[in-house]
């Protein structure tokens, strides 16, 4: 079973922070929500940062503006996964910068439409 950490998860369920959670939690991932606001999303219990994370995650899917991201960015590649998944709004040639310096595998495309499901329907 592959699993997933989705930075920027939110309570909210009109937001894509959550509407990913429920995507790969439907598709059957085990789903780690960071969020260092939350305590609970989606019944899943929610971790402050990525570091927290209690296993490597295969995948980790982001969702949070780039000024965030770039101070996030040194934990995902410490914490390491095989593939970052930066969804519409975190792009910037900064944050791609630190993404190749960092030597991050990384797809620029909305996650949950890369497991066949659109944010639309969820």
């Amino acid at each position: 079973m592959l699993s997933i950490a989705i930075i920027g998860a939110s309570s909210d369920r009109k937001k894509f922070g959550n509407k990913a959670v429920r995507a790969f939690v439907w598709q059957g991932y085990t789903v780690f929500p960071v969020n260092p606001k939350e305590s609970q999303i989606e019944s899943l219990p929610v971790f402050k940062s990525i570091l927290e994370v209690p296993a490597r995650p295969d995948l980790v899917s982001v969702y949070l503006p780039p000024e965030v991201l770039l101070k996030v960015l040194p934990d995902i590649a410490a914490r390491g996964c095989d593939e970052l998944w930066l969804n519409p709004g975190t792009e910037s040639e900064a944050v791609l910068a630190e993404v190749e310096r960092l030597r991050l595998n990384y797809i620029q495309a909305c996650s949950i439409m890369g497991i066949g499901l659109s944010p639309d329907e969820i």
